[in-house]
């Protein structure tokens, strides 16, 4: 029987170049001239940190990572923008977390609403995605097509397609 999974995942080597790209611009922009700025990425935790000096260049750096993002065809809705804090330099520190896999909320409501739909296929949840199984692939792709028409505020990828 053909199926596909449903999963939210995040290309690392695309975050990294990204990120790469946004300070290579604030190094050449006259409004963080003067400001020391650190932009990092944690590989391992999933997490960029960004320490500058006020709200206003927070402000800038978040709309160029998106704008970078963007560009190298990295959706920003897995970007998770902690508190604003401040340390003891005088500056200000933000966490940016990357959102990874389907909560077991989020898959809930993907098969509920696979389910409230009427297609004949079945939709499971199993570790953070969701296996889609059906007799027809044109019903596998309109269940593609409502997941994606979906308000559920993830990027999602339909993977393993198989006939």
């Amino acid at each position: 029987m053909p199926s596909f999974d449903i999963v939210s995942e995040v290309d690392i080597q695309e975050v990294d170049n990204a990120v790469n790209n946004t300070v290579k611009e604030i190094d050449t922009r006259y409004d963080f001239r003067g400001v020391s700025t650190e932009l990092e990425l944690n590989k391992k935790n999933r997490t960029i940190s960004l320490v500058t000096g006020d709200e206003m260049k927070i402000k800038a750096v978040r709309d160029m990572l998106i704008t970078h993002f963007t560009r190298r065809k990295v959706d920003s809705r897995v970007l998770e923008f902690g508190e604003v804090e401040p340390t003891s330099k005088g500056q200000l520190k933000q966490e940016i977390t990357l959102k990874e896999g389907i909560s077991k909320d989020d898959a809930k409501r993907i098969t509920k609403l696979i389910k409230n739909s009427k297609i004949k296929v079945q939709a499971s949840i199993q570790d953070n995605q969701v296996r889609v199984t059906g007799k027809k692939i044109d019903d596998l792709q309109s269940v593609i097509s409502l997941v994606k028409e979906s308000d559920i505020e993830l990027p999602f990828q339909f993977v393993n397609m198989k006939k």
